[in-house]
């Protein structure tokens, strides 16, 4: 069982900065996979960035050089710096945690409650 809540959203203007944080509580020795998707009006949820637990990083085409996913050294606390924001940036921004099950062979997704980002003059 793992809970997620998302903070650190708001409203920017282009060209702006922003920084998500996501704290993660419950069974987190368990999680393999910390991360943030996003969903914008009329757009699926797409893939902002994760971060493997050993460490490996990947972030949505969208995103490369502008943001930067990082985590605390306990692991619990997953955080997402946004630079150099684009009006097409503006979403909902979700934190996302997966969770193992090696016996079934499948990972579980939870998900926090979401942020608005929004990037607008």
């Amino acid at each position: 069982q793992v809970q997620l809540v998302e903070s650190g959203g708001g409203l920017v203007q282009p060209g702006g900065s922003l920084r998500l944080s996501c704290a993660a509580s419950g069974t987190i020795s368990r999680i393999s996979e910390l991360g943030w998707y996003r969903q914008g009006p009329g757009n699926q949820r797409e893939l902002v960035a994760t971060i493997r637990g050993g460490g490996s990083i990947n972030y949505g085409d969208s995103v490369k050089g502008r943001f930067t996913i990082s985590r605390d050294n306990a692991k619990t606390t997953v955080y997402l710096q946004m630079n150099s924001l684009k009006p097409e940036d503006t979403a909902v921004y979700y934190c996302n945690a997966k969770f193992p099950n090696y016996v079934l062979g499948y990972e579980y997704n939870y998900w926090g409650q979401g942020t608005q980002v929004t990037v607008s003059s």
